[in-house]
């Protein structure tokens, strides 16, 4: 499968070429697709890991992922089940993936008390969220749609994504937070060709 993208551009094929060259990426899009969740997106550190594994590390494998965002965007159901929900309906779907489905309609109602500051502005939009997630190379989430496009998200750029730019995104993660993020997430053990702008 090679799916045509949209928006269309030099960085977006770049992004596209990659993730048409990973079958399992492309069963998780179908999945995410079938499920039927509302404004469904697959984004942040499955992308990272699969453009940084591929150019700047030793390879993706898809074994190591730690989980699989899905960003969504449900308005009419804020409660806390809702994303508990929407993480079991993929489950159900493929249990060999390691989902984590968030409700980004509901990240203000729960934000202040998992991180600690806020409070924050509910979210209008799958890309407004994307827009506040941690890094710049992880500001980017992408789905497919019944025709076989590829669509892509990328509020920020995809140039820290596609380069290996490991840099704080500050429209709400902390340097504290961001900190803590860099030394769990080890970037220049795990692609030692990334370029990193500590926070």
């Amino acid at each position: 499968m090679s799916p045509t993208t949209e928006p269309s551009g030099p960085r977006t094929a770049e992004l596209a070429e990659l993730v048409a060259g990973c079958p399992w990426l492309l069963d998780v899009l179908v999945v995410v697709r079938e499920a039927g969740l509302p404004d469904a997106w697959v984004g942040a550190g499955v992308l990272r890991d699969l453009v940084w594994g591929r150019r700047y590390g030793g390879g993706f494998d898809p074994r190591a992922v730690r989980d699989v965002d899905v960003a969504f965007f449900d308005p009419d159901d804020l409660t806390p089940s809702g994303d508990a929900a929407a993480t079991e309906l993929l489950r159900r779907r493929d249990p060999a993936i390691p989902w984590e489905a968030t409700n980004q309609a509901a990240v203000h109602t729960w934000y202040e008390s998992v991180f600690g500051v806020g409070p924050v502005d509910a979210l209008r939009s799958v890309g407004e969220a994307v827009a506040t997630w941690p890094e710049t190379a992880t500001c980017v989430a992408v789905r497919l749609d019944a025709a076989g496009t590829l669509h892509v998200c990328a509020p920020l750029g995809l140039d820290d994504l596609l380069d290996g730019v490991w840099r704080r995104n500050p429209r709400r993660v902390t340097v504290e937070l961001s900190r803590a993020r860099l030394a769990r997430h080890d970037p220049g053990r795990r692609w030692p060709g990334v370029r990193i702008l500590p926070p």
